[in-house]
């Protein structure tokens, strides 16, 4: 089983090469960690919450993680693959503002309709509370539910009840809070 991912198809290298910010060093070290960590070839959602569980002992992860799992696996196929894996961790981490919050747009869009609803907003920042073991926030006081209606309130310029993908890229580059957010990079 170890034999069949042990090497990384050279394809697979070329085409990572152009879609991420990764050299191809990084990339075979990338590589070598995942198989070590998923012989199989393939990260289960079972696997990515315990990951996030590491590091996120106060808390409870699951629900933050399981979200996640949702904008890596772009295929919907129910497990994240090494390049989908690769492709996600470039834009979280060396990424752009602007593909930074495409990437967090899709994960606040749950339904993928292209449009973030207050309830969407609410779902998220619940599971960032809950993944900090918290029900309020330090600075403000906040519990969750405030908190979202909050920012999503700032955010919906023109007060139609959903978020447009250049309302939430405007709103998230005004506040300081959400784009540092954005900076925490997945796993």
């Amino acid at each position: 089983m170890g034999k069949k991912h042990s090497k990384l198809d050279p394809e697979v290298l070329e085409r990572l090469k152009k879609e991420t910010y990764f050299s191809e060093k990084e990339i075979k070290k990338w590589y070598k960690g995942f198989v070590k960590d998923c012989p199989t070839g393939t990260l289960t959602e079972e696997g990515f919450v315990n990951i996030y569980r590491q590091f996120f002992p106060q808390g409870d992860p699951t629900k933050f993680a399981t979200l996640v799992f949702r904008v890596f696996d772009e295929n919907q196929d129910g497990s994240i693959e090494f390049a989908e894996f690769l492709r996600a961790m470039s834009v979280t981490s060396r990424g752009d503002i602007d593909e930074k919050l495409h990437w967090a747009f899709k994960l606040y869009d749950l339904d993928n309709d292209g449009f973030i609803t207050r309830d969407e907003m609410y779902n998220i920042v619940d599971a960032i509370y809950r993944m900090a073991g918290t029900t309020m926030s330090e600075e403000s006081g906040e519990g969750a539910r405030e908190k979202a209606d909050r920012i999503f309130s700032s955010m919906d310029v023109n007060h139609d009840e959903q978020l447009t993908m250049e309302e939430f890229r405007e709103g998230s580059k005004n506040d300081p809070q959400i784009v540092n957010a954005l900076s925490f990079g997945p796993i």
